[in-house]
């Protein structure tokens, strides 16, 4: 165990050699991508290389799960976050300590291919469809980032994407963007809490890595320490802070996590022109944001329920939502609402992706 959480410190180091050692022009350093700017819709100077290669952080393909309950789960700690995501009755969660080490996660529930996409870099976890133009896929880890930020690439193409730009920025599919499933990313004490009888992604990867151990020293804490150059830099917010974001046609809106209540609060409003129901709990570290316009072009009004999570909204015909949207009682019981383009990620990313960011 000691021996590999020195690998893990190990490994920063050399990605900082492999930052100041390598040339910009230099289509090694670029996993074999093409260095020309045209191939590229961001700057390819502004491409980094994290040092282990293509598939050098390997993805976790068809991943093992067991109870919530299992033994086998005592490394994770309440605190601890994860990934959750539900599809119908089925309910997953997919841990930061697994994820800290390799990242991508591809699942599969019922016909629904996905894959859980994190950068522990910028704190930033994703679930995008696996299809694409109606075949199957897989995603993995590049080795390359942008903003500091995971650039995974599919496997049909071999096409390059932005994580947090949320757009294929290389390759054959270059300008397309990835659908993405409902997630919910909250602690483990949450989320078991929400969920009783969840599934989890067990330690059994097929890889030895000290899940238990976290792999990037004081990363997590220190608010200035960053490990590659981003393009725009913020100091409104702590650095490392989480918050969620709402993207609506590539502009930009921070919810802080802790300016929800200790019970379940919701800010209701409008943000470039998409009505909004932002719902959380600081004291459960959980926010959610969904549009408030249903398929049917009404749009609805909610309050915040109360001692009953999961369900954390009801709206003005007397529904009841849980936190991923979907109406449990009232006449629109099975309903989703609309989802929107967000995510929780560390502050100072979004400052790079998105300079003229907004706080709520």
């Amino acid at each position: 165990m000691k021996k590999q959480y020195i690998f893990g410190a190990a490994f920063v180091f050399i990605v900082l050699f492999l930052i100041s050692g390598c040339s910009d022009d230099d289509s090694s350093s670029l996993g074999g991508a093409s260095s020309d700017p045209s191939a590229w819709l961001i700057p390819v100077n502004e491409v980094f290389d994290g040092g282990p290669g293509r598939d050098g952080i390997p993805s976790v393909d068809k991943p093992s799960l067991i109870a919530a309950d299992d033994p086998a789960n005592s490394y994770l700690s309440d605190v601890d976050l994860v990934v959750g995501i539900k599809m119908g009755n089925v309910v997953r969660a997919y841990p930061h300590p697994i994820l800290d080490w390799h990242e991508i996660i591809n699942d599969k529930i019922a016909s629904n291919a996905f894959a859980i996409t994190y950068c522990p870099l910028t704190g930033s976890a994703l679930a995008w469809n696996r299809t694409i133009n109606g075949t199957e896929t897989t995603f993995g880890v590049s080795g390359l980032l942008y903003n500091t930020n995971l650039i995974p690439y599919d496997r049909l193409t071999q096409s390059n994407w932005s994580q947090m730009r949320l757009q294929c920025v290389n390759g054959e599919l270059i300008g397309e963007t990835p659908q993405l499933f409902n997630i919910v990313e909250t602690t483990w004490k949450t989320w078991k809490e929400l969920y009783p009888n969840t599934l989890v992604v067990s330690t059994n990867t097929g890889f030895s890595r000290p899940y238990g151990s976290y792999p990037y020293g004081d990363y997590r804490t220190n608010q200035f320490r960053l490990l590659f150059p981003v393009s725009n830099s913020d100091s409104r917010l702590p650095g490392k802070e989480r918050v969620l974001s709402l993207i609506v046609d590539g502009n930009a809106l921070a919810y802080r996590i802790s300016d929800f209540a200790d019970s379940v609060s919701i800010f209701v409003h409008d943000f470039n022109g998409l009505p909004v129901v932002a719902a959380g709990s600081s004291s459960k570290n959980l926010a959610v944001v969904f549009s408030r316009k249903l398929a049917d072009d009404s749009v609805l009004t909610f309050k915040a329920v109360q001692n009953a999570l999961p369900i954390i909204l009801e709206d003005n015909e007397g529904n009841k939502w849980d936190i991923f949207g979907v109406a449990v009682s009232g006449p629109r019981a099975g309903q989703q609402l609309t989802t929107t383009t967000s995510f929780i990620a560390y502050w100072f990313a979004l400052a790079a992706f998105y300079p003229a960011l907004d706080i709520f």
